[in-house]
């Protein structure tokens, strides 16, 4: 993108920056980036840091990218030439210290590139194997997509950063070569991503029929729109920056030499990896609007109960102090004379005994009314819980009492030991939260919470 003007590499920057700054904010409100933590889990092993940080790596660079190269189109400005006008200032008409930075900056985008198809392969393999595997393939690590993926990511990381390190002598065809490299891997793995796409409505409704709960249907449709826009946004990342790759590594280029051309490309390049990536991001880390809620709504409660806490114990000080005084009151009283409940020398200090609004206190024998003392805890009292019923049989199964059939989630478990389906899939959360072949414990208890 050296012949684009300077106003492009502004929306490339800021929308990378809006991209960093949503994932700022998705991380804080997904666990406040305890997912971020080296140990974040029984779940956190090499697969999941790997995918982890690769994903997060390839954001800032993206960044860097975007905003050095703004910094240079401004700084350098347009040129006016008498066969083509004014245009941007070419990169060969650079200053020798910025020119050394076309390297540095390309070998950035390189290697974030190789990061995302590190991100777009695994999600491939992933969902090639939880729609093909029934069953009795169980483990995601020991499957053949797992070894693809492995191998692929392999090849990515080298081969990118590689093509760019050996056109470098040549910063015009050094970036054709990049952009080409990249482009042709991304829309590999997005045309093989389609068929995919077309399968899942089948998938969820096999899914149904096999009595997976309703939950895990939900989050898979949710997950399969998403990917749905995602694919799209990623044609509109690939597909222009080929377009300029194929132009650039030609003889003569066409497209290059015009800046309304290239402007539109680049930026809508720039909104396809910008959206894919956020995307990415949601699938990667899904929140729980409801489980945050709630977890919010339990922390206020402990903070109440606290501070609950605390004025209890100085109220219950306070009473204690003043029955003291009451006890020396009395003892006073039974040394000196008579003391009345219903009417003591000490009322206008000291009201302990007085009851306003209770007219009659004592009953016949001159006790206290033992109604007008518990009338309150009565009314606080919950009325009594309806009987439990025993477990009856009917017919061949077992009634539990009081309930008309299983649990979603007890139905779920039962459903895994006689469905076809993969055990990945019941309870899934995202496809990178993985351990052992299937979510832990730990991720189903913190997407629930969440």
């Amino acid at each position: 993108m050296s012949h684009t003007s300077p106003a492009t590499y502004l929306v490339w920057s800021l929308i990378s920056s809006i991209l960093g700054i949503f994932l700022l904010f998705h991380l804080w409100s997904f666990d406040r980036f305890k997912c971020l933590r080296w140990h974040s889990g029984p779940s956190s092993g090499a697969f999941k840091r790997v995918m982890t940080y690769s994903y997060l790596l390839s954001v800032p660079l993206i960044i860097g990218y975007a905003v050095g190269n703004a910094i240079i189109k401004y700084h350098e400005g347009f040129i006016y030439l008498p066969t083509h006008g004014v245009i941007p200032k070419p990169s060969t008409m650079w200053s020798a210290s910025e020119q050394a930075a076309i390297f540095p900056l390309t070998l950035m985008f390189s290697i974030a590139w190789s990061l995302e198809m590190v991100t777009h392969l695994e999600e491939l393999c992933f969902w090639l194997f939880l729609v093909n595997s029934g069953s009795a393939q169980r483990d995601w690590f020991k499957s053949l997509y797992f070894k693809t993926w492995m191998l692929g990511s392999v090849v990515a990381v080298i081969y990118m950063p590689l093509i760019t390190i050996l056109t470098r002598n040549d910063h015009l065809k050094g970036e054709a070569y990049t952009f080409l490299a990249g482009s042709l891997g991304s829309l590999s793995l997005t045309l093989w991503f389609t068929p995919i796409l077309w399968t899942f409505p089948s998938f969820l409704k096999n899914l149904r029929s096999e009595g997976v709960d309703i939950g895990t249907i939900v989050r898979l449709t949710k997950f399969s729109e998403l990917n749905l826009i995602r694919v799209i946004f990623r044609f509109l990342f690939c597909v222009p920056l080929l377009i300029l790759g194929v132009d650039g590594v030609r003889p003569h280029t066409h497209v290059n030499e015009s800046m309304f051309a290239t402007d539109l490309l680049a930026v809508v390049a720039a909104i396809g990896v910008s959206i894919s990536s956020g995307i990415t991001l949601v699938i990667f880390f899904p929140r729980s609007i409801e489980g945050e809620i709630a977890t919010r709504d339990a922390a206020k409660e402990r903070r109440r109960n606290r501070s609950f806490g605390r004025a209890s114990s100085f109220l219950d000080s306070h009473v204690t102090d003043r029955a003291h005084m009451s006890q020396s009151y009395l003892e006073a009283g039974s040394m000196g004379g008579t003391y009345l409940l219903t009417s003591s020398p000490m009322k206008n200090n000291f009201d302990l005994h007085s009851f306003e609004g209770h007219e009659d206190l004592s009953q016949g024998d001159g006790s206290p009314s033992m109604d007008k003392w518990t009338d309150g805890e009565l009314r606080d009292t919950p009325t009594a819980l309806p009987p439990i019923r025993p477990n009856r049989r009917r017919g061949h199964g077992i009634e539990l009492g009081g309930i008309e059939g299983l649990t979603e989630s007890n139905l779920s478990m039962h459903n895994m030991r006689l469905s076809n389906v993969n055990p990945m899939v019941h309870n899934f959360t995202s496809p990178i939260d993985l351990a052992y072949g299937q979510p832990s414990n730990e991720s189903r208890l913190t997407f629930s919470r969440r």
